[in-house]
């Protein structure tokens, strides 16, 4: 029996626009541009390439008078091209000044996010954020109020510090930390409350780098409070660090049932898309079991008994086919997301592996006969063979995917991989 993941704790369901977040809302995906956002162009552009990557909700900078401007263009344009992903306004410093002082750019953005630790200091910073509370109460827009232990308020921290020095058993710094970085989320989610933000408007975010510790952080978070949650391990990396990092830290949250909304905070490589970061966040709800958002292909990673190239040319060949033909099945074989293909490289696993996909293939392995048996639904259907396997193979998948998904219907499949031995 396979292990499941545990059903997420029941949170206010906040609307984002018109994307849901928490109660029984799915898991979103969100994501953030990397553009100027004074440029109209540029950052419209990028919000079209997040979206079209699978991005349910897009963050941009609004930090200058020039950014706060340009966002009721930029709201237009993506409206008027079609696009109706939601934009969060990113406010750090001067983000009472902006919402005060550009009503356009407040009513134009779905959702603004606060850090409580970068709005002022002292009694700046509860009146200052107060001013962004009121015009979000104003306009009946949500608030992701999230802290990061980068920008964690000073004094807070400093409170806390010395109250452990005095304690008869000091805890770690770590530990001190992470209490302040849930007590000034919580905190600042009751002043919000305060100030008229219903639960039901409220996102909160716990950031910070270290795997273990947004873990621990998290927990505390989640048990704490009932309000919806935004995951994320920020600055989380480069290349592969980068990507094993947010997994590992998402997976474990999203696995104990923690979170509504995440993000991969991945920093792109040098002319690297930055749509990389919606690919790796949908891998990891799908891998979960979380979400469907394109075919899997399972394949093996190959051995002394597959010398040859083909069967990973071959599963590379069948992907990319499957994420390209998604735009279109999505709309014309709903369900198809969920389907799983298997490409094989040898006799050992290749057959067993095979049946326990919707549609496998097992190549032949080095030594092996030349032929390619399929399995559709756990029966083999077919044996190809000659030099254009490939082919054949993506015109049976093309085939199977039309016969199973009709349009406007999603079909519900059992799990054969606890019945298949």
């Amino acid at each position: 029996m396979h292990e499941t993941v545990i059903p997420r704790k029941l949170t206010p369901k906040v609307l984002v626009g018109d994307v849901p977040v928490g109660g029984n809302a799915p898991v979103v995906v969100q994501s953030m541009t990397n553009t100027d956002t004074a440029d109209i162009e540029a950052t419209t552009r990028q919000v079209i390439e997040l979206s079209e990557a699978g991005s349910e909700i897009v963050r941009i900078t609004v930090n200058t008078e020039a950014a706060a401007r340009a966002v009721p263009e930029i709201h237009r344009r993506l409206r008027s091209a079609g696009y109706t992903v939601p934009l969060v306004g990113d406010f750090h410093y001067n983000g009472h000044t902006l919402l005060q002082d550009f009503n356009d750019c407040a009513d134009a953005l779905d959702k603004y996010r606060i850090n409580p630790g970068n709005v002022g200091q002292g009694e700046k910073r509860d009146q200052r954020f107060c001013q962004m509370i009121e015009q979000a109460c104003r306009r009946e827009k949500p608030v992701r109020i999230g802290v990061n232990w980068g920008s964690l308020d000073p004094q807070l921290l400093a409170r806390k510090l010395d109250e452990n020095t005095l304690a008869q058993t000091p805890r770690s710094a770590e530990a001190i930390t992470r209490d302040a970085l849930v007590d000034s989320a919580l905190q600042s989610a009751v002043l919000a409350q305060q100030e008229g933000l219903r639960p039901d408007q409220i996102i909160l975010s716990a950031k910070v780098s270290s795997v273990s510790e947004l873990v621990l952080v998290y927990r505390e978070l989640s048990h704490r409070s009932s309000l919806a949650l935004h995951l994320g391990l920020t600055e989380a990396g480069m290349a592969d660090k980068g990507v094993v990092s947010s997994t590992a830290a998402l997976a474990l949250l999203l696995h104990q049932g923690i979170g509504d909304t995440i993000r991969v905070s991945l920093t792109p490589q040098p002319g690297e898309s930055r749509t990389r970061e919606v690919r790796i966040a949908q891998e990891i709800l799908q891998s979960l079991g979380l979400r469907s958002f394109a075919p899997q292909v399972t394949a093996c990673p190959g051995c002394g008994r597959t010398t040859s190239d083909f069967f990973q040319r071959l599963a590379s060949e069948v992907q990319d086919h499957l994420r390209e033909r998604m735009l279109d099945w999505q709309t014309c074989y709903p369900g198809a997301a969920s389907l799983s293909v298997a490409v094989m490289g040898c006799v050992v696993n290749g057959p067993g592996e095979s049946r326990q996909a919707d549609i496998g293939i097992s190549l032949p392995g080095t030594g092996e006969q030349p032929v390619a048996p399929v399995y559709q639904d756990g029966k083999k259907v077919k044996t190809l063979r000659g030099n254009d396997i490939a082919a054949q193979f993506i015109a049976l998948v093309e085939s199977y995917v039309k016969n199973r998904y009709t349009p406007d219907t999603e079909e519900v499949r059992p799990d054969r991989r606890s019945a298949v031995s």
